[in-house]
Parts: structure tokens; sequence; C-alpha cells
């Protein structure tokens, strides 16, 4: 990839500005007289240029002021090969002075923040539930590891595991953490002060590519879909980025964000719920921007997002016409020290047209969950597993969506509180739930754009079960009494799983075992389940857009975002299906097989970060 850039870089004349720890800002930014920081370079960079970064922590909020005309004049913020770069949110302190036992205190003048201080700026908005408690955008870290916020002194004092509380005055900010018997001052303690890592101020810089950073500890505030959404690293309202290669970790709030413009009406909107989102799509709609050709189309691939405590991936709006390929996303909303309806490893509203595939998440609250407006998206090929609530919610929205490939393994695998839907070769080893609903509409478009054709109530059908395999008892008998259409054909249910009334070929299997484990060994993954090539019997047959028909209401085709016809033809590994009688389940399966290694879905792919399980040191909610 490098070596290609560079070529292209030759024939456009472009620039390649170099930055280094042991730079200079005054330096040109060449190779051998690079500049210190990324900001710099930023400031200078044109469309077409490269900026590369070498080894070394960079403690910055990177501010792009422009972007890149075309996709092949970007402009490309990269990691030097093979080097280590992270760009960071806090500021490493020290003077820790011992309060008693495990406590220590350390005093910051007010200005060490600059106009911002995460310690007085409080978390709040559209859907966030505090629980009876205030929560800060700081955050302290002992060696990388975050630490709760208390709400007061007594309860730091009495807590046996690692926290910190904060208090300021007109001129300071005191600290005060329980390092859990460690000495601060003998370790890495960093602190949050800056709300991003990298974030344009303003919208409308299209197509720049992030490349191989770790990007960590930002003071990032609650992000629901009804205001500016401001992530540690984030679009903002722009058109046509590449997030790619990077670790995304420790976000206060969120990790990226794909969201929604600055408005002066954002948080205005005192009824708190659902009137503040209707009249937030009503202005998104009337300011006309919000096409194929200026807002989406971004590419998020190959990344690790972890410890974030609301989503790992948000956008409202923002993310229609995207991709979401090959990410890792883990630990998300663990902590659960506040509530709210935005948490998820990826929480999109309005993802018209985006495709969400290949990535693997687990121990998140929700996996993905798609809200609102979901039309012409795909969730296929995806690896989910040890998600507290639910792998997808599908929620308030009209349709199609296609949901196909998946090994959804955790208690819950599919809540859909939608219509329009298409479920195909999914391996559910979870419950699938229907909540239905009669009282709540949303918006519909032309197929493939955002030109809105009007606003209906979402119905309690028009779905579609094809070629799955079932583990939960429930089956998908909650399908059986809906008012409208649903079409459920050729699925396997596996021992206590009941077959749908609908479901005039399904093949029941009583005394099939449906114990299943999740296996890792370095940074694969295994599914431990005994999968029959006998299962064939069931005779499925191709699926595709000639097979699933329109959605009620959009009256759109499940065909590709370019109008063309799919045929799920492949398999999660990317495997080709037989033509007659495939094989149910995401897995093209010839013959018996008792464990299968389901990451990384591809040989010889690499992901920063990989599926390392790690798991940070504290107590999860307030006592």
């Amino acid at each position: 990839m490098q070596l290609v850039e560079t070529d292209i870089m030759k024939k456009r004349n472009s620039t390649e500005y170099h930055v280094s720890v042991q730079g200079s800002d005054r330096h040109s930014g060449n190779a051998a007289a690079p500049l210190r920081t990324i900001q710099a370079a930023a400031n200078r960079a044109k469309p077409g240029d490269v900026i590369t970064v070498h080894a070394g922590v960079y403690r910055e909020y990177v501010d792009p002021p422009r972007g890149g005309t075309a996709d092949d004049q970007r402009i490309i913020y990269r990691a030097a090969a093979g080097e280590q770069v992270a760009i960071k949110g806090s500021e490493v302190v020290s003077g820790w002075e011992q309060v008693d036992g495990a406590v220590w205190t350390l005093k910051l003048p007010n200005d060490f923040f600059g106009s911002f201080n995460p310690y007085t700026n409080e978390l709040g908005g559209d859907w966030f539930f505090p629980k009876e408690r205030k929560h800060h955008s700081g955050q302290v870290y002992l060696n990388d590891v975050g630490l709760n916020e208390d709400v007061s002194l007594d309860e730091l004092f009495n807590r046996d595991g690692r926290s910190w509380y904060a208090k300021s005055s007109e001129w300071q900010t005191q600290i005060w953490a329980n390092f859990g018997g460690a000495n601060p001052n003998d370790e890495c303690v960093e602190i949050n002060v800056r709300q991003s890592v990298f974030y344009p101020s303003k919208s409308g810089i299209d197509y720049l590519t992030v490349s191989g950073f770790t990007l960590s500890q930002a003071a990032t505030p609650w992000s629901p879909p009804t205001t500016e959404q401001v992530g540690l690293i984030g679009t903002n309202w722009s058109k046509g980025w590449i997030i790619e290669d990077n670790t995304i970790t420790h976000s206060r709030c969120t990790g990226i964000t794909l969201g929604k413009y600055f408005d002066r009406l954002d948080g205005m909107i005192h009824d708190y719920g659902f009137n503040a989102h209707y009249q937030t799509v009503k202005r998104v709609l009337a300011r006309g921007d919000w096409t194929r050709d200026n807002i989406g189309g971004h590419l998020v691939r190959n990344n690790r997002i972890a410890f974030c405590e609301q989503s790992g991936i948000v956008g409202s709006h923002g993310g229609a016409f995207s991709t979401l390929v090959g990410n890792v996303i883990h630990d998300i909303h663990v902590r659960k020290l506040f509530g709210g309806y935005e948490q998820a490893g990826i929480k999109l509203h309005a993802p018209v047209d985006t495709h969400i595939k290949n990535n693997l998440i687990f121990n998140c609250v929700i996996g993905i969950w798609l809200d609102w407006m979901d039309q012409g998206s795909r969730i296929s090929q995806n690896i989910m597993y040890d998600n507290h609530q639910m792998d997808i919610f599908l929620e308030i929205s009209h349709g199609p969506v296609l949901v196909d490939n998946n090994v959804l393994m955790s208690k819950i695998s599919l809540l859909d509180s939608a219509q329009g839907g298409a479920y195909v070769h999914n391996l559910f080893g979870g419950e699938v739930a229907q909540r239905k609903e009669h009282a709540r509409e949303t918006q519909f478009f032309a197929p493939h754009s955002t030109d809105c054709l009007g606003v209906a109530r979402v119905g309690d059908g028009d779905e579609r079960f094809h070629n799955n395999i079932l583990l939960h008892d429930a089956g998908l008998k909650s399908y059986d009494g809906n008012q409208e259409p649903v079409w459920i054909d050729r699925n396997v249910y596996l021992y206590k799983a009941k077959a749908s009334l609908l479901d005039a070929h399904a093949l029941s299997i009583p005394d099939a075992e449906t114990r299943f484990q999740i296996e890792t060994s370095g940074d694969e993954v295994f599914l431990a389940l005994p999968l029959k090539a006998a299962w064939r019997e069931v005779r499925c047959s191709r699926i595709g857009t000639g097979t699933l028909g329109r959605s009620r209401i959009s009256l759109q085709a499940f065909e590709a975002p370019d109008g063309s016809p799919i045929s799920i033809d492949e398999d999660c590994f990317g495997i080709a299906r037989e033509s007659i009688a495939p094989f149910p389940g995401p897995f093209e399966l010839m013959k018996d097989r008792d464990r299968t290694r389901i990451w990384p879905l591809r040989e010889g792919v690499s992901h920063p970060g990989a599926v390392k399980q790690v798991k940070e040191v504290f107590e999860q909610g307030p006592r």
C-alpha cells in the first residue's frame, strides 16, 4: 500500500510531511527535518499530501483544517511502517501526595486544562440516565487502566477497588484517587485533558485517511443522535473517510463517531426523548445536504475498538452509505456506571445502504444496534458472542435490511423491533425475539437515497427467515401470530427449538447437541458445536434479490447499493455455496465438524490487538 501511495504522490507532485518526537514545528517537515506535532503537519497539508508520523507518544488534539477533494486526492495521516505511534488525549501527572492508605491527592491549576476542564464538564443529554449520580468526562488511568469515578470522597474512602473523585474551584482542580496500594509516583498515571484526539472542528472535511495509530484516552461527551457527535476520533458531517488499522481505546463515551453536525438547537428540546429525535430528523432533511454525494461513504476497517463507555462506533445520519469491515470491538459499556439508550459496539441511526461485515464483536452491552430509518443496510459475516443483552437489535425501521451468514451466540441473538428484514444462513445460538411495534413511526426513502418519501408506522411483519440454524428453545415461534405477512422456510431447529408453524419445510432434530463453547487460542476464536452434514436434507435453495421480494413500505428490493441484484452465494468465510441445496447456517459444510475456527474469517488477515482477552480491573457499577 505504501509503494502504491508513493507512486501516486509522484504523479501528483504531492508532498509528504514527516512528524517526529525529535522534530520541531519550525522545520520544513521533510524526512531530514521533521515537524514536532501532527497538528503542524495538518495545518500545511493539501489534498493529495501524506503525513507520516514516526514512533512515539503524541499528546495532542488533531483538528484537521481541510480535507481532500476526491478519493484519489485525499489527505493521508499514517503511522510510519513498522513503528508504534500513539496519540493520546491525556497527560502524565506526578507529584501525588498520600492522604490515607491507598488514597492519594493531586492539585492542578485550572490553566493546566486550558479552555476545557473534563473534571467540571458533566455528561448528560437525550437518553442519558445518570443513575442519580454526577458523571464527568474526565478519567484517571493507572498504567493504562481506567479507574471508576466516585460520587463523593466518602464513597472513595469506603471503596475497596480503585477509583477517583475530583472537585474544582475557580482556580484549581483537586483529584483524589484510590490506587489500591500502588504508589502513583512510581507508576504511570495519566488523566484526560482533551475532549478528542482526532476530530475536525468544522464539518465538510472530506476524504481523509487515518491509518495505523493507537488513539486513546479522550474526555468525549455523551453522543445521542440529537446532538453533534464528538468521538475520540470522528468525521463531523463529512464524506469519504478511511479509518483503518488503528487501535482505539479508552474513550469516556464513544470511540469512532460518524455522526451529526453541530446545530444551535442541540440539547434545546427539553422534552428529553422522542420528540427531540423527530425534530432533529426534520432539521437534517431540511438542510438538503444529507445526500450520497455529500455525506457518509466512510470506510472503517481492521480497527480494534475497546474500553469505551457508550459505543465503539456511533453515528446519526452521517454513517449512511458506509462500510464497517474487519473490526474487533469489545468491552463496550461494561462498567455500567450510567445508563442510556445509545450503548452498543455499533450504534447507528439512519444507516442507509451501510454494510457491516466481517467484524468480531464480544463483551459489549449490545453488539449491533441499528435504529430508525434503517433502509438498504446489510449485516453479514459477523461473529458475535458474550454480549450482555443481545447481538443484534433492529429498531423502528421499514427496511429492507439483510442479515446473512452471521454467527450470533449471545443469550439473545436477535431482538427484532422493526420490519422489512431478511435473515438468511445465520447461526442463532441465542433467542430470536420479536418486540412488536404498532405505535411508533419513522421515515422511508426512495431506494438508495435520502430522498424522503413519507412517514409510516412500523408493523409486526414483512420479515423473512431462510436457511438458518436455531439452537434456542423459542425457535421462531414469536412470528406465528403476526398480523402482517411473514415468510419462513427451510430452517433447521435443534433440540428443543420450536419450528414456526409457517415453516412448511422445517427440519427439526430433537436429539441434536446444542451446547456450545467459545474457545480462544492466541488471536484465534473457535466455536465448539457439533455440525452435521446430514442437515443438508432440509434442501435449502439459493436466496437473493429474486426470492426476497421488496420491503412492504419502502418498496425497495433486497439488492446492492448500486441497484444490482444480489445472491447469497458465499458463506461466512467467503467460500462458494453449493448452487443446489446449500448447507443451512453460515458455513458451507461438506462433512461433519465438531469445532470450527470462526476468527479470523480469512487466512492471513491481521487485526490490531486481535482478540486479546484483556480485562480491566474495576468494580462494575455504583455501590
